[in-house]
């Protein structure tokens, strides 16, 4: 597989679906962390602009949250906690003493289970929903192949906001 210049993994021109799939996957995860590397802790929690409290901490923490809850919820149907505790479901809130390392373990610690979860699934085994995603998706059931698009499409939007906040941290712009 080739690599960019900083080192994400290029996806494939030619693969079969999950492989597509999973590379696009890593390449947005790999994309999400470039952003935050070479960066002090506080820097990590300024957020781009007001009136928005987004910083790359929280982004980091909050797609931790969206790896638990679409591999293990939704597909697995585990009932597992929020992974930064009850009082912070999407994983945006920051707590004084979490710094950068912890919170890449833990988002780490959330790819792996998810990849753990998948793989011996197919595209087409479906997770469920709780009534209120479903109600925003119009089915309970999701495919597993709809849960691949929707990750790539969940941290394509949020390395987007990524891009914003280290250009204002340090100038630094591109993916």
């Amino acid at each position: 597989m080739n690599t960019t210049p900083d080192g994400r993994p290029i996806p494939p021109a030619h693969a079969d679906e999950r492989t597509m799939l999973e590379a696009w996957l890593g390449f947005h995860r790999a994309t999400l962390a470039m952003k935050c590397s070479g960066l002090k802790n506080d820097q990590l929690r300024l957020a781009a602009a007001s009136p928005s409290s987004m910083t790359l901490l929280g982004l980091v923490q909050h797609m931790a949250e969206v790896e638990r809850n679409w591999f293990q919820r939704v597909f697995a149907g585990q009932n597992v906690p929020p992974v930064f505790g009850e009082s912070n479901h999407d994983g945006f809130a920051l707590q004084p003493g979490r710094e950068l390392d912890e919170a890449v373990a833990a988002w780490q610690v959330e790819i792996s289970r998810g990849r753990e979860v998948i793989a011996d699934a197919g595209l087409d085994d479906s997770g469920r929903l709780s009534e209120q995603e479903a109600g925003h998706v119009g089915d309970q059931g999701v495919s597993l192949r709809w849960i691949m698009v929707h990750m790539i499409e969940e941290y394509a939007r949020h390395n987007g906001h990524a891009d914003l906040i280290r250009e204002q941290i340090d100038g630094s712009t591109g993916a």
